[in-house]
């Protein structure tokens, strides 16, 4: 979720999928407006999400606050309900929830601003963008040390799986229109049970699952969290890999390993449950990330064909890289390397560059 988006639209530019649905939000909104002082000429959308979400600003006396459109059933925002609950009872600064319709899918929240840190991240020199990081690492720790993983769901080798085999189906079959034959299905499954093996092996924390800038604020204080409704309890290493190899915005190796390097440091001294030994930590991470890099090849791939939002597939080759450099790295990996390359080579035919 980006609620950080520029709104310049206004309230006759909101587009709905349904009448009924219009009529409900204004049906829910008109109470509000009075509570709150809210001018409803100044609705305008604020940002689209990857989901089914969107969000609208609205000015309130004291300044703008957000909207959350979440319809059911293709959403619930009773688990971003739960999650801001525990993330303020953490001491960290997530939206405060100022009305909420669970039935509907509406919430009306308090806005963090629009200084979204992937964009302060690419208009940063170095020492700005060590700043922001160093920033972001410490409420990492933070968040990992104090959010109550209990009541979150657990992020499980089902559902690990399920991710990973998002990667054949939408990216292979439909991206690429290849099917695999017994020899690929079977080195596909022994880097999957590799991946899961070493995930499930780790200590778990409360997971994010989006721990990157595109969800993080540069706000007071320093950074305001996003998009944490899908939080589960599972691998310590997986909002680091997260935070480090983003969907996004890449580093070279040496920043990567220095932040984190810090984050293992800070969690150690925190007494988080981090490998004692970082390399091995490093390797944790590298093969989390792989899962999750793999899982959203899927990911994009599924919003273009299916959902119709095709700018995601841009992407595409930041992700081949990531997937190919750990490939290559670990001998257990490698025959992950033999089933991208046909996909990689096919890329570049149709415009991809690696």
């Amino acid at each position: 979720m980006s609620m950080s988006a520029h709104s310049t639209a206004n309230s006759s530019s909101i587009a709905w999928a349904a009448p009924e649905r219009e009529r409900a939000f204004h049906a829910w909104l008109t109470p509000l407006l009075a509570t709150h002082q809210l001018d409803a000429t100044s609705l305008a959308p604020a940002s689209a999400d990857a989901s089914f979400r969107r969000y609208f600003r609205i000015r309130g006396a004291a300044g703008t606050l957000i909207i959350m459109d979440a319809p059911p059933p293709l959403e619930d925002v009773r688990p971003f309900l739960h999650v801001a609950g525990l993330i303020h009872q953490a001491g960290l600064n997530a939206p405060d929830v100022l009305a909420a319709d669970e039935a509907q899918g509406f919430l009306l929240l308090s806005d963090l601003g629009q200084g979204l840190y992937l964009n302060a991240l690419k208009e940063a020199n170095q020492a700005q963008a060590d700043r922001l990081m160093r920033d972001a690492i410490r409420a990492l720790v933070h968040w990992q040390s104090t959010v109550k993983a209990d009541s979150l769901p657990l992020y499980d080798a089902p559902l690990l799986q399920r991710e990973l085999d998002l990667f054949p189906d939408w990216c292979v079959a439909k991206e690429f229109g290849l099917t695999w034959g017994d020899k690929e299905k079977q080195m596909w499954a022994g880097v999957c049970t590799h991946l899961l093996d070493s995930a499930l092996a780790q200590p778990t924390v409360a997971v994010h699952r989006d721990w990157m800038p595109r969800n993080l604020m540069v706000s007071d204080p320093n950074p305001g969290i996003l998009d944490f409704q899908d939080a589960v309890r599972g691998p310590i290493s997986y909002d680091v890999a997260s935070m480090l190899r983003d969907a996004f915005l890449s580093w070279d190796e040496e920043h990567e390993l220095d932040w984190a390097v810090r984050y293992w440091e800070q969690a150690r001294k925190a007494g988080l449950p981090v490998d004692e030994d970082f390399g091995e930590f490093w390797r944790q991470l590298e093969w989390m990330g792989l899962q999750r890099h793999l899982k959203i090849l899927g990911i994009f791939c599924r919003l273009k064909h299916r959902d119709g939002k095709p700018k995601y597939s841009e992407d595409l080759p930041r992700f081949f890289n990531y997937a190919t450099k750990v490939a290559m790295r670990y001998a257990p990996l490698k025959p992950l390397v033999r089933l991208l390359e046909p996909l990689q080579g096919q890329a570049v035919t149709v415009g991809y560059t690696f």
